[in-house]
């Protein structure tokens, strides 16, 4: 029997996630790569993060969306699991409009973090 959660996540795109997870000073592994779970049981993913307990965390592909994988019982990051995935999915909303207001020719005028944790962003675009 597979001790490996799925949990389900709203990322969409790699290069998104693995800029997340930098911003958070995580040393993460591109993959494929195979995760490492209770009793040497294994899980393929894009993303790996090894954890000093020999358990690790990983994202894999699921058609969908790149879904978090772990043996939950074994977590061993610095957040709860909702809190990791929390500011994972906020770093990752960050680079996507960030990019994606790039490519349409905005720049990032001004940036704040607030108090409660959200960043507000000003963007601009000067006409031609």
């Amino acid at each position: 029997m597979s001790h490996f959660s799925q949990i389900k996540t709203q990322i969409r795109n790699l290069t998104g996630l693995q800029a997340a997870l930098t911003d958070m000073g995580i040393d993460w592994k591109a993959g494929p790569r195979e995760v490492r779970g209770y009793r040497g049981q294994t899980a393929s993913a894009e993303v790996a993060i090894e954890q000093d307990n020999g358990y690790d965390v990983g994202f894999r592909w699921n058609g969908q969306e790149y879904e978090l994988v772990a043996d939950l019982q074994y977590w061993q990051q610095n957040l709860t699991v909702n809190g990791f995935l929390n500011q994972v999915t906020q770093r990752y909303a960050y680079h996507t409009v960030v990019n994606e207001t790039t490519k349409q020719g905005f720049q990032v005028a001004q940036q704040q973090k607030n108090e409660d944790g959200s960043i507000r962003l000003v963007l601009q675009r000067w006409a031609g």
